[in-house]
């Protein structure tokens, strides 16, 4: 069994997707667009519009669509948790999330983990990245 993320957004999906990929060194498999038998919500200007995308990161799947605009909303009482095993790595990845975005808490040093921030992305995705510190005995 998988469990991967499906993320919505409001016109940025392939934005957000190619962003992902180049990030977190993914690749992209789909980004089929809605085009004019994809959904009969989807108003005739948002056509390009992602209906299905795809990125393909290191042993899991990330996914998203562009909602129709009256279907959207935005993410709550989640985050998409990233763990990354080097610092620097887990800073330069924090880094890239929070800009044009906002931070809802700095990268710094926890008891479980040697980098842990939490942030939320110029798309409106909420993210958390977790740096473990392999003393502190919590799984990877």
């Amino acid at each position: 069994m998988n469990v991967n993320p499906y993320l919505f957004f409001q016109g940025q999906c392939e934005e957000a997707l190619r962003f992902y990929a180049e990030l977190l060194g993914g690749e992209i498999l789909a980004l089929l667009p809605y085009g004019p038998e994809g959904c009969q919500d989807m108003p005739e200007a948002k056509q390009d519009w992602i209906m299905h995308g795809c990125v393909k990161l290191d042993g899991t799947v990330l996914m998203g669509s562009d909602s129709p605009p009256d279907r959207y909303q935005a993410p709550t009482g989640l985050s998409v948790s990233l763990e990354v095993n080097d610092p620097g790595q887990a800073e330069k990845i924090f880094e890239a999330l929070c800009s044009g975005g906002s931070v809802t808490m700095p990268m710094e040093e926890t008891f479980w983990a040697l980098r842990f921030g939490m942030a939320t992305d110029r798309f409106g995705i909420p993210w958390m990245v977790n740096c473990p510190n392999p003393e502190a005995g919590c799984p990877e």
